[in-house]
């Protein structure tokens, strides 16, 4: 259940930003580490794959607001909050945890943590919780109310171009029934998706608890997400680089369009296709495709005698100067 999963984790410091961070900063910030520990970089390293899903995990919920009020409020539980039975005193979590399976009785006792945690998600009439973590649509009411019932977490793995533009699939539930989910398009990896009032039964009378769907999205050998763009590595000639050249780039799920590598272009520039990344309600991306200048393993005797004239031509300036220079200060 996302209650208790959230509580555990401290995505702020995962991201390594602080907790009035704006919008703008957070996906600053994801983009960078996401380049940095994308399993495409980092093949066969799983610490880094580790860190890659902790941070698209951490940023799939900052970066939306109602789940990103709903996590501060939950942290803030843990952190700061003050509760004793008589709504005094000093305690945190553990002592709000003590009241509920002490002062409830038997009714509690040995209960499944994602239960306790479920009794937050209503707004009682004394006064826990607020926003949607409140909703009057579950968890404990005070003074003998109906219970909301409990949620349940499914997972489910998806590849990258149906998590891209969208699907619905069929999961198995707990019971044993199929139920449907409706991927969104655009969709990230370690994205919840929650299901309304189609979770646990509440016990007596109240309304049924959430499905809480995590999505697991496996990676593409070609492309990479980066908010609604799409990146991926194209590598080039020497000569194409150096002289310029007309190169073909693969879209998903399309043909592929042409881009014009204009002379003398380095490794790691980068050309945009608008309009070819993922599209949603909220918008459409682009494509990025970053030049990877490909150095030749292999040269025939013709070929490196020309490479040896060409030395001989080439400006004499140091492309390393301004590098040791700066290492030097």
């Amino acid at each position: 259940m996302a209650s208790q999963d959230w509580f555990d984790k401290d995505f702020y410091k995962i991201l390594g930003v602080s907790k009035d961070v704006s919008d703008a900063d957070l996906k600053k910030t994801y983009r960078k580490l996401a380049r940095k520990y994308h399993p495409d970089s980092n093949q066969g390293d799983a610490a880094a794959e580790t860190k890659f899903k902790e941070i698209s995990e951490a940023y799939s919920v900052l970066s939306d607001p109602e789940q990103r009020a709903e996590y501060d409020q939950i942290r803030a539980m843990g952190s700061g909050a003050r509760f004793t039975a008589s709504g005094q005193g000093a305690g945190g979590f553990e002592d709000v945890f003590s009241v509920f399976t002490q002062g409830r009785g038997a009714r509690y006792q040995g209960a499944d943590f994602d239960d306790i945690f479920s009794m937050f998600n209503q707004q009682p009439t004394g006064g826990f919780g607020s926003g949607r973590f409140g909703q009057p649509s579950g968890g404990f009411r005070g003074y003998g109310g109906p219970t909301r019932g409990a949620d349940v977490t499914a997972r489910t793995t998806i590849d990258f171009v149906t998590a891209t533009k969208g699907e619905t699939i069929t999961l198995q539930g707990e019971d044993g029934k199929p139920f449907k989910v409706k991927i969104p398009a655009g969709v990230a990896d370690g994205q919840r998706i929650r299901l309304r009032g189609r979770g646990r039964p509440s016990p007596d009378g109240g309304e049924n608890g959430d499905i809480v769907v995590l999505v697991n999205v496996r990676p593409h050998p070609v492309f990479t997400r980066d908010g609604l763009n799409l990146r991926v590595t194209v590598p080039v000639t020497f000569t194409e680089a150096a002289l310029g050249a007309t190169i073909e780039v693969p879209t998903l799920g399309g043909d592929p369009v042409k881009l014009r590598v204009a002379p003398g272009t380095p490794s790691g520039r980068v050309l945009r296709v608008k309009g070819r990344g993922v599209k949603t309600q909220k918008g459409t991306g682009d494509l990025l495709a970053e030049v990877q200048v490909v150095v030749p393993s292999h040269l025939d005797e013709r070929a490196r005698e020309a490479l040896e004239r060409f030395r001989e031509l080439e400006p004499k300036e140091n492309p390393r100067a301004d590098l040791l220079a700066k290492a030097r200060s």
